[in-house]
């Protein structure tokens, strides 16, 4: 499976963004997926994770009340809507595939080159 990230950006502080993930290869719906992000100097964190159905959704603490997560199974891709930005939501996003729902980094199976958030104040 192969994941493509765009939609990232420079936006102003309180604006939003829309991520979206293209995955290519087979089996979609197999795979849980999620985004995480990875600010400068520090280590790549979880943000949003769905389940193979989209019914089962997480979100990262910090993110929470903001940031939506959705799949669509018939198109092969996840999106991240991100509301009410704020400067520390600065990072490089990065959408992933993986089997284990709640999700891990270690144990995310295939990734996306990763999109770059800028957000200013």
């Amino acid at each position: 499976v192969q994941l493509q990230a765009f939609g990232g950006g420079s936006v102003q502080a309180g604006g939003s963004l829309r991520l979206s993930c293209a995955v290519s290869g087979r089996s979609f719906s197999n795979y849980v997926m999620g985004w995480f992000r990875q600010a400068p100097g520090k280590e790549r964190v979880f943000v949003a994770g769905t389940g193979r159905s989209g019914g089962s959704i997480l979100y990262a603490e910090s993110v929470k009340g903001r940031f939506t997560i959705s799949r669509d199974n018939a198109k092969n891709t996840v999106d991240l809507q991100m509301n009410s930005l704020k400067v520390e939501d600065t990072a490089v996003y990065y959408c992933a595939a993986g089997s284990n729902f709640p999700m891990v980094i270690a144990t995310m199976r295939a990734w996306g080159q990763g999109t770059l958030v800028t957000v200013s104040s």
